[in-house]
């Protein structure tokens, strides 16, 4: 398939003038439905993907294998410019390398890559620890090194707002759009005035990993200071666990399954399968 259209889509949309929500996706169903729905973007998450892959919490036991494999299933269900966690890059510098060509082959529009030293090292539990600066700009080089169509979008990542500070995670900024990196991606943003010292201090686009509420969920004010995508949580994949759970839980107890609540309806379920055209494509092809 050919990716770069939505890669330059996504590009625009950084270089825009509004912040964005991406649909939360994890599947090729859900990517259909954020796409139909008009998101503009798709997120598939590391932490997602480990749920949805191998049903672990986000430890990092998700391999980078099974992550773009998952990535490359979403991609290929439809037209929509994901972007992607690739976390700290699935080990060092050359992993990075390798991490960025993998996903690129899959498809995907922009990939993270963070400097929180993972996975946890020993005797660190319960500690978010971040690697130097200097292994963080090797990282961002060697991602940039192993990408191969220049519209992919290649972002740096940093938690070091909630971390070491923000004066640390403007030193961090700085440093990676210096090593050529396309955005920064900041976690842990509470406060306008950390919003507002970034915003001042770098020229990339920025994207957030959620906020609290209050002013920092006004989309305008976001626009306003540089913030081109805002992640809204994942809830879309807890909502599908919920209502797997409780579908099977009354089924196992003996509920109707004639008459259980929340079931797709079936215009539904034809309208996301894309039912249509096979049904098309079979009379085409199948009919004689």
């Amino acid at each position: 398939m050919h990716w770069t259209p939505r890669r330059e889509r996504f590009r625009a949309l950084l270089a825009g003038d509004r912040c964005l929500h991406p649909g939360s996706v994890y599947d090729a169903i859900s990517a259909r439905i954020a796409e139909d729905l008009g998101f503009e973007i798709g997120m598939f998450a590391g932490s997602i993907g480990s749920m949805s892959v191998i049903g672990a919490p986000d430890l990092i036991t998700l391999t980078l294998s099974e992550f773009a494999q998952q990535a490359y299933r979403i991609n290929r269900a439809g037209n929509l410019p994901l972007l992607v966690d690739a976390d700290h890059g699935y080990g060092n510098a050359l992993n990075v390398k390798r991490t960025v060509e993998e996903l690129e082959s899959a498809g995907v529009a922009g990939l993270t890559i963070e400097d929180t030293d993972l996975p946890q090292p020993f005797g660190t539990v319960g500690k978010t620890r971040l690697i130097p600066i200097a292994e963080g700009i090797g990282k961002m080089k060697a991602a940039l090194a192993g990408r191969q169509d220049p519209t992919l979008a290649v972002i740096g990542r940093t938690s070091a707002v909630q971390v070491t500070g923000i004066e640390d995670a403007i030193a961090r900024a700085r440093a990676y759009e210096a090593a050529g990196v396309d955005a920064m991606f900041f976690t842990g943003i509470k406060e306008k005035a950390e919003l507002e010292a970034i915003h001042t201090a770098v020229r990339l686009p920025i994207i957030l990993g959620g906020v609290a509420a209050g002013a920092l969920r006004d989309r305008d004010y976001l626009s306003s200071v540089g913030v081109r995508i805002c992640l809204q949580g994942h809830q879309p994949f807890a909502a599908a666990v919920q209502a797997t759970y409780a579908t099977l839980k009354a089924l196992r107890e003996g509920a109707d399954p004639d008459a259980l609540p929340g079931v797709a309806p079936a215009d539904l379920m034809k309208r996301v399968t894309r039912e249509d055209d096979h049904r098309r494509w079979m009379q085409d092809w199948l009919a004689g």
